[in-house]
C-alpha cells in the first residue's frame, strides 16, 4: 500500500549548527517535530530532538564533527525513524539569494548560481549547498525549495541599496542586500492578521538575537534595512561588529591580518563579545553589568545603536506607526526593549512597563501614538508554508499533464 506523503522537512543550516523541523502539510501546517544539531566542527556536538505532539525531548549521541558527516547522521536518523516515508518535499533557508524575489525550486541552474556567490557569504552558503547536495544524492525524487533571506529586501530603492564605491562594483553585485528576510515576512504576516490597517502603515521591524538587524517597511514594502552586503553590517551583534569604518580593514591588513583572519575577526570575535571581553550572551551580560563596566558598555552600545537606527528609519518613513520586537533578545529581554524605547516620547511612543515585563504582545500604552509589539518569529513556519505551496503547485501541474 502506498504511503501518503504529507510532510515537509525544513532545514535551517548555519556555519556551526543545523536546525530542522517536520511539518504536517495535510490541510493545515502543523509542526510535529523539531530539532537542532549544535557545535558542528567542535568537540561534543549536541543533537536534540523534540516531538511537538508529545513534547518529549531526546538527546542523540554523535561522535563525528564535520558538517558533511553530521548532515549524513541527520539523514540516517530520519531514515531510521521512517520519516522519509512521509516527507514530500524539503525547504531550505538560504541566507544569500542575490536578487531572487521569491522561493524557488532547486535545480542544477540555481545550484550553479549559488556556488558562484559562495564568497559573498562564506559562513553560510557552502554548508547550505552541501546539505542540498547530500539530500539530492540520497533522495533525487524529492522536490527541494530555496527560501532566501534576501528576498524581502529586493524592494529597496536604489538610493538605499547602493554603496558609494565605483559603479563597476555595483555592476558586479556589491550592494546592500539585507538579511533576516524570512523572519520579517513572518512578522509582517502576523501583523496583517492582527490589524490590516497597521500592516499598511509605517513600520520598523527589529529582529534582535545573536544576529540583529532592523528593517523599515512602508505600505507593505521594505524601503531600508541595516544589514548590507553581508550579515556583518548594521548594528552591533553578539559576535559581529556591525557597521565599521572601512579604514579599520586597511589598517589591520597592514598589521598582517589577511582576509580570512579579518572575516573571522568581524564575524566571530567582535560585537558584544569583543566589547565585553568575555561573553556574547545578552542575558549573561545583563547579570554582570552592575559589577563589570565592559559588560555595561556592551549593552549600552547595543541599545544606543538600535535606538539610532529607529530614529533614522522614522525619518526615512516620514513617521512611525508600529515598532515590532522579535528574535531571542527582542522577545525575551524586557529591560533591553525598555532602554531602546526610552526617549522616544517625542514620537508619542509610550511603553507600559507592566506589560513589557510580562512580554505581552502589545507593550505600548493605549494612548501611545506608536504601537509597540513583541511578536515571536517563526522562520521555519514561513519556509514550510512557501515550500508546501510550491510542492502543491508542482503536483497540480504534473497531474494536469
Amino acid at each position: 500500500m502506498k504511503v501518503l506523503k504529507t510532510c515537509v522537512l525544513v532545514i535551517n543550516g548555519g556555519s556551526s549548527s543545523i536546525k530542522f523541523s517536520l511539518y504536517n502539510i495535510d490541510k493545515k501546517l502543523k509542526s510535529i517535530l523539531s530539532g537542532q544539531i549544535k557545535r558542528i566542527g567542535l568537540d561534543n556536538p549536541e543533537f536534540t530532538v523534540t516531538d511537538n505532539l508529545t513534547h518529549e525531548k531526546s538527546i542523540i549521541k554523535i561522535d563525528t564533527t564535520t558538517f558533511k558527516e553530521i548532515t549524513e547522521v541527520l539523514i540516517e536518523w530520519l531514515k531510521a525513524k521512517k520519516y522519509f516515508e512521509k516527507i514530500a518535499c524539503i525547504g531550505h533557508r538560504i541566507v544569500h539569494g542575490m536578487d531572487h524575489k521569491h522561493p524557488e525550486v532547486i535545480d542544477d541552474n540555481l545550484l550553479k548560481e549559488l556556488r558562484k556567490i559562495m564568497e559573498y557569504d562564506p559562513d553560510h552558503l557552502p554548508a547550505e549547498i552541501e546539505m542540498i547536495e547530500l539530500f539530492r544524492k540520497q533522495f533525487p525524487q524529492l522536490l527541494q525549495v530555496a527560501c532566501f533571506d534576501t528576498s524581502f529586501h529586493t524592494t529597496l530603492p536604489k538610493y538605499a541599496s547602493t554603496f558609494a564605491i565605483p559603479k563597476k562594483y555595483y555592476d558586479e553585485g556589491i550592494k546592500r542586500y539585507g538579511f533576516h528576510g524570512i523572519s520579517y515576512s513572518y512578522l509582517l504576516n502576523e501583523l496583517r492578521k492582527k490589524n490590516e490597517v497597521e500592516a499598511k502603515g509605517k513600520i520598523i521591524l527589529a529582529h534582535l538575537g545573536n544576529g540583529s538587524s532592523l528593517a523599515a517597511v512602508k505600505k507593505g514594502k521594505c524601503i531600508d534595512t541595516s544589514m548590507g552586503f553581508t550579515p556583518a553590517g548594521g548594528v552591533v551583534m553578539s559576535t559581529r561588529t556591525g557597521d565599521l569604518d572601512p579604514g579599520v580593514a586597511w589598517y589591520l591588513q597592514r598589521k598582517s591580518i589577511n582576509a580570512e583572519k579579518f572575516n573571522d575577526l568581524i564575524n566571530h570575535q567582535s560585537g558584544l563579545l569583543g566589547i565585553s571581553g568575555y561573553s556574547s550572551d545578552m542575558e549573561d551580560l545583563l547579570q554582570h553589568e552592575g559589577k563589570n563596566k565592559d559588560a555595561a558598555l556592551a549593552i549600552e552600545i547595543f541599545c544606543y545603536q538600535i535606538k539610532k537606527y529607529i530614529g533614522a528609519y522614522t525619518a526615512s518613513l516620514s513617521g512611525l506607526d508600529v515598532l515590532i520586537f522579535s528574535g531571542g533578545i527582542g522577545e525575551n529581554a524586557p529591560v533591553i526593549r525598555s532602554r531602546i524605547c526610552k526617549g522616544f516620547n517625542y514620537l508619542g511612543m509610550e511603553i507600559d512597563e507592566r506589560k513589557n515585563k510580562k512580554n505581552n504582545t502589545i507593550i505600548s500604552t493605549k494612548k501611545s501614538k506608536v504601537k509597540v509589539y513583541v511578536i515571536p518569529t517563526n522562520e521555519e513556519f514561513m519556509i514550510a508554508e512557501s515550500t508546501s505551496k510550491l510542492y502543491q503547485s508542482s503536483t497540480k501541474d504534473n497531474n494536469q499533464r
